[in-house]
C-alpha cells in the first residue's frame, strides 16, 4: 500500500502552504500545527512531513520547538527538513524528534557532508530530496534551477547508499493539478528497489489511487487536505480500501 505523508509546512510557527516554492503565495492554514497533526493522527495517518520554511530561508533550523512539540504529542513518524546545513542543525532536528531528515541543497552544494551524514546515520534516517524543474535539480528553496541532472544525480546518491527519495516536480507543487506519475513511473524503472516518495501536484484523492496503481510507493500532500479538495474522512476510507 502507498503510504500517505501529510505535510506540514510551517513559518513563523504556523501551518502554511506556498505555492511552487513561493514565499509571497503564503497561506495560513492554522496557527496550531500540533493541532493539525493529532487531527492527521486520529484519521489513520503515521507519519507526517514537516518542513521548517523559515529555517529554508534562513541559515540554520529555526522551528525546531515546534517539531518537538508535534513530537511529544504524538506517535506520529516525522520527517524533517528545511535545508538542513550543517551537523549542528541535524543534531538539534534529531534532538527534536524528527526519525528522519530530508536534504536536497546539501547534498548538490557540500556532497561529501551529506554522504557523511549518511554513513553516521543510515539510509534509513537520511532522505534524498530530489527537488527537480524540467529533470534538473533546484536548490535555496527552488530559487535556483542548477544544471544536474535528476536521473543522474539519482544514480549517484543510490551508489552512495540512499534508499529513501523525495521528489518533487516543481512546477506542480502546491498547483492542485495533478502529480507527475509519469516521472515517477521513469525513476521506479531506474531504481525499482527506491522508496520513492512523491510530492507536489496531489489534487484529490483519486490523484493518490492513480499513484497507488503506479506502484509509487508513497505520497506527500497538502494543500489538497488544506483547500478541502481531500476530506479527513476520505484517508480512513483510502487506507481501509487500499489494507
Amino acid at each position: 500500500m502507498i503510504e500517505l505523508i501529510p505535510a506540514i509546512d510551517i513559518i513563523d510557527g504556523k501551518c502554511v502552504r506556498l505555492s511552487q516554492g513561493d514565499y509571497n503565495s503564503k497561506k495560513v492554514y492554522n496557527e496550531n500545527p500540533v493541532e493539525v497533526a493529532k487531527a492527521f493522527e486520529d484519521h489513520g495517518i503515521r507519519r507526517l512531513h514537516v518542513v521548517d520554511l523559515d529555517g529554508a530561508a534562513s541559515h540554520h533550523i529555526v522551528n525546531y520547538k515546534v517539531l518537538e512539540k508535534i513530537a511529544s504529542q504524538t506517535s506520529l513518524i516525522i520527517n524533517f527538513g528545511g535545508r538542513l546545513k550543517s551537523n549542528e542543525d541535524l543534531t538539534i532536528a534529531f534532538e527534536s524528534g524528527a526519525q528522519m531528515v530530508t536534504g536536497v541543497s546539501i547534498a548538490v552544494k557540500d556532497p561529501e557532508l551529506f554522504t557523511g551524514w549518511l554513513s553516521r546515520y543510515g539510509s534509513e534516517r537520511i532522505i534524498l530530496s530530489a527537488d527537480a524543474k524540467d529533470k534538473k535539480i533546484a536548490v535555496n528553496g527552488w530559487k535556483d534551477v542548477t544544471t544536474v541532472e535528476l536521473l543522474p544525480f539519482l544514480k549517484e546518491y543510490v551508489e552512495k547508499g540512499i534508499s529513501k527519495v523525495i521528489c518533487t516536480d516543481i512546477s506542480k507543487d502546491g498547483m492542485l493539478q495533478g502529480p507527475s506519475t509519469g516521472l515517477y513511473q521513469e525513476i521506479l524503472a531506474g531504481f525499482p528497489e527506491m522508496y520513492l516518495i512523491a510530492s507536489g501536484g496531489v489534487s484529490s484523492i483519486d490523484d493518490i489511487y492513480k499513484l497507488e496503481e503506479a506502484k509509487v510507493p508513497a505520497v506527500i500532500f497538502g494543500k489538497a487536505i488544506y483547500e478541502g479538495k481531500i476530506e479527513l474522512k476520505d484517508l480512513i476510507r483510502f487506507i481501509e480500501s487500499v489494507c
